[in-house]
């Protein structure tokens, strides 16, 4: 299709809109959690790969830390392997967890890598396992009712946490042309490997290397309030009291929970946004608009 003046007059106009951004994060790092339908829709997925390329070609240095519960849960219903949750985390026997490394670690990880790569930029994929870049420790699960007097510990397997982050890995690789693509498995001192809330991963990656900005990719619009609006620009505190009134609630808890913990120490933003939106992590960065909700203390 040819360029038309007015078209050429709107390519423009959104470069210049985003060249203050530009020059305001140019040689920092931004660390991307990429789920959703962002991870199963083609045209979406071009777009998220196309993005992470844009970033790193204008001085940007991306961390792509991925999900893949739906593709997991795909192949164990294949091999007759049963599902279980715990609180909305999966139980992982042994078995499971060999299942999760297949997926996470090869067929998924290695799908992004190669998505990024075919767009035109240089990807590598890592698990927690390559240059012991995730250290985990086994995560404890409470469960209480009102009748328990004292806390029940579930044992969900293979669940972990995140102990530490090598950090020298991500300083090497970010320092180069390279994007880092993170599949959240994690191993402990004694070599056993551990299933890793994909959010959880990308929040402490985000808060050990001081990053500019923490994206998390949803199926949602971002925050929304009571009336169901969107809330776009949030401080911690507000954040606080919305979670406190019960506006904030169930499973975007411990998204949210893992924004605040990434802002308060040291992060300057984190970015609830809409991934089922191409191009959404160059529209929340670039445009005055966005397409989520921020939430900073203040220092933007």
């Amino acid at each position: 299709m040819p360029l038309t003046r007015k078209r050429a007059m709107t390519t423009a106009m959104v470069l210049s809109q985003a060249l203050p951004y530009l020059q305001r994060f140019v040689g920092k790092t931004i660390v991307v959690k990429y789920g959703g339908n962002a991870m199963i829709d083609e045209e979406l997925k071009n777009s998220f790969a196309r993005d992470m390329v844009m970033l790193k070609l204008v001085g940007i240095n991306p961390i792509v830390v991925h999900g893949g519960g739906p593709q997991i849960g795909e192949l164990l219903g294949k091999l007759n392997i049963e599902s279980r949750f715990v609180n909305g985390m999966r139980v992982t026997t042994s078995e499971t967890m060999d299942v999760v490394e297949m997926v996470l670690g090869g067929l998924v990880n290695k799908d992004i890598v190669n998505l990024i790569n075919q767009n035109g930029g240089k990807a590598i994929g890592l698990t927690g396992k390559d240059g012991q870049l995730l250290h985990a420790r086994k995560l404890k699960v409470e469960q209480n009712t009102p009748d328990m007097q004292q806390p029940e510990i579930i044992d969900i397997g293979h669940v972990g946490e995140v102990a530490r982050i090598n950090t020298q890995v991500l300083d090497m690789l970010t320092r180069s042309d390279f994007i880092p693509v993170i599949a959240p498995i994690g191993v402990d001192e004694q070599g056993h490997s551990y299933n890793i809330n994909a959010d959880l991963v990308a929040g402490k990656v985000a808060e050990v290397l001081r990053a500019e900005k923490l994206i998390l990719l949803t199926n949602i619009a971002g925050l929304l309030d009571k009336q169901g609006e969107l809330l776009t620009g949030l401080s911690t505190q507000q954040v606080d009291e919305l979670i406190a009134d019960g506006t904030i609630h169930g499973g975007m808890l411990p998204k949210i929970r893992c924004a605040l913990d990434a802002v308060h120490a040291g992060v300057t933003s984190a970015h609830i946004i809409d991934g089922r939106v191409a191009h959404s992590t160059m529209l929340e960065l670039f445009t005055d608009e966005g397409v989520g909700t921020l939430i900073s203390n203040g220092r933007q």
